[in-house]
């Protein structure tokens, strides 16, 4: 109890919101199920537009939708010189890549979990996996010299507008046309 004999009550909504994290990981896979990669679980940033979204939904606007998609992007070679990748920012709302390549929600496995297990009721954690194939972003391209991944953000929808959840800038990974890339992207609300 405080001095003035009531409690406290709950944090401000600051504090609440400092709460919001992400993490990833990704795995390259070889023709046979080989991995031949694995970055290892890394921080990803939880961008202002998310809780823009988490709004919405709690006003009950009907034109909100959560996880519409992942985006990846190719981002720009100088990020592979040092320093290395610039730092995500919380106040991003875009990937760099122009015309970023979406795996659609219906191609992503979205599931509740507590821990490492998955769940079937609502939690405060939500695990994303995206599998891109071979050949998946279809590049090289017109906009896009070969098949290196640089950053990727998941991505809602907000009235018209589709807006970014996350995003992450990460060191290059080359695509062969061959080989399956296994991202699993991790939120705790």
């Amino acid at each position: 109890m405080t001095t003035n004999g009531r409690s406290p009550g709950p944090p401000p909504a600051e504090a609440l919101g400092a709460r919001l994290t992400g993490e990833y990981r990704d795995v390259l896979i070889d023709p046979s199920g080989r991995v031949t990669w694995d970055s290892g679980v890394r921080p990803n940033t939880i961008v202002a537009d998310c809780k823009r979204l988490l709004c919405g939904f709690v006003q009950g606007r009907t034109t909100t939708h959560g996880i519409t998609g992942l985006r990846v992007g190719q981002g720009h070679d100088t990020w592979d010189r040092p320093p290395g990748p610039p730092t995500t920012l919380p106040s991003d709302t875009a990937l760099a890549d122009q015309n970023p390549f979406t795996v659609p929600a219906a191609s992503l496995r979205i599931d509740y979990v507590v821990g490492t297990d998955v769940v079937d009721t609502p939690t405060n954690q939500l695990q994303i996996v995206a599998t891109l194939g071979p050949d998946e972003p279809p590049w090289p391209d017109a906009d896009h010299p070969n098949r290196t991944l640089r950053e990727f953000g998941l991505v809602g929808t907000l009235g018209t507008d589709t807006v970014l959840i996350d995003y992450v800038i990460h060191p290059a990974i080359p695509r062969d046309p061959e080989s399956t890339l296994k991202r699993t992207i991790r939120l705790v609300f």
